[in-house]
């Protein structure tokens, strides 16, 4: 496949490099890493590295490992310090700068989710793990990529740590949920309604955290399925946890607040009980992902659900 982002004199110092890489032989001090797109070797605790995730990114800062370069767009602001000028911008989320990357020569590339896409053309310049998260199995997805980062950089002990705290928070949820009632997860976007349910990418509510679903045949998928506000009233959730995407992507505040404050709305228990709870859009929309931010994700609602 012909990379457009590459030109030609790049394309020959990637396809130098990747042969240079290929034809090294596996030291003691080099790892095996297998990962969502097969293995990469590379060298341990690399002193280079870009990354093209902010789950990723996250995780790296909880652990004190510095980087070399990030996405230059959308950047969370718990992560604002990443902004700064002595931080190399590699391109976006969703498209890296091939001719940064090569010019960098890094030591790792890290993609995940929307980046994805490069990793063939980012692995052909650099040694390139991808570590996205599966929705199927997303917590344990999450802590083996999170394994993964410790493994490469020696915080092994750090991230076990990490888990344990995780799955201690994860168990007093789980206590609480059977007294809770149902949950409906809605994502606003554009004035439009969407929901989910177990097995899709917000599904750790349910499948994680215990939490009953208002609708069992939600259509587990990436993007959900669009409802109507009477589907809304219909459904009658006990709660309803809301993701506001227009405020995520930086598109609007309070936009979710506005759409749902309407007369079919008004009519649901989640609405006369003062349970509809409107989560941090940027940690579950744009990170989604990343031990650290997955702990703050899961203790926020417990501030909000738990007594």
């Amino acid at each position: 496949m012909k990379n457009p982002g590459l030109t030609a004199s790049l394309r020959a110092v990637a396809l130098a490099t990747a042969f240079a890489f290929s034809a090294l032989p596996l030291q003691a001090d080099e790892l095996t890493i297998t990962h969502a797109q097969g293995e990469t070797e590379i060298a341990a605790n690399p002193q280079s590295v870009l990354v093209f995730d902010y789950a990723a990114l996250d995780m790296l800062d909880a652990l004190g490992v510095k980087v070399a370069g990030v996405p230059g767009t959308n950047m969370p602001p718990f992560l604002s310090q990443y902004q700064g000028d002595e931080y190399l911008k590699i391109g976006s989320l969703f498209e890296p700068d091939y001719e940064a990357v090569a010019a960098a020569g890094g030591d790792l590339a890290i993609v995940a989710g929307r980046s994805s896409t490069a990793y063939e053309q980012l692995a052909a310049i650099l040694p390139t793990i991808d570590l996205s998260n599966g929705w199927d199995d997303f917590e344990g997805a999450v802590k083996r990529n999170s394994q993964i980062i410790g493994e490469i950089f020696g915080k092994q002990a750090e991230v076990e740590t990490m888990i344990a705290d995780f799955d201690a928070s994860v168990a007093e949820f789980q206590a609480a949920a059977p007294e809770l009632g149902n949950v409906l997860i809605v994502l606003t976007n554009g004035g439009k309604v969407t929901a989910y349910g177990p097995g899709s990418r917000f599904g750790l509510i349910h499948d994680t955290l215990g939490l009953e679903p208002a609708v069992a045949d939600v259509e587990a998928a990436t993007h959900g399925e669009a409802v109507s506000f009477e589907f809304l009233l219909e459904t009658n959730p006990d709660w309803m946890i809301v993701i506001d995407r227009d405020a995520a992507t930086g598109e609007a505040t309070g936009a979710a607040e506005q759409v749902l404050d309407n007369e079919l709305v008004h009519q649901t228990k989640a609405w006369q009980n003062e349970q509809i709870v409107y989560v941090d859009p940027v940690r579950w929309y744009i990170v989604n992902g990343g031990l650290r931010n997955l702990q703050i994700m899961v203790d926020d609602l417990k501030a909000a659900m738990l007594p």
